[in-house]
């Protein structure tokens, strides 16, 4: 779903049936269809079956576990994980 549009820059790993989306419905009105964009920053990882949410940024060298769910976007150098994805690393240290 890229109705909103998706970048992805360079040196971007995506593991096999990520979902990406762009699109939602409004909570109100079920038939008006909101639109944010996903950015994908340069050395960024999504692990195998993670799902991003619309109008999220995943940061340069950030990784995205497996099976995440991706609410809020991800700060560079950021390991996340879970579902809502949690910060389990910040910039490449543990985070308790």
């Amino acid at each position: 779903m890229a109705l909103g549009g998706i970048t992805i820059e360079d040196n971007v790993q995506i593991g096999p049936n990520v979902t990406l989306l762009t699109a939602n419905h409004d909570i109100k009105q079920m038939n008006i269809l909101n639109t944010k964009p996903i950015h994908i920053k340069q050395g960024a990882w999504i692990g195998a079956r993670a799902i991003i949410l619309p109008g999220i940024t995943i940061g340069e060298h950030a990784i995205v576990g497996a099976g995440s769910v991706v609410t809020k976007s991800v700060a560079n150098f950021d390991v996340v994980a879970g579902n809502p994805a949690k910060v389990i690393k910040r910039n490449g240290e543990s985070h308790g």
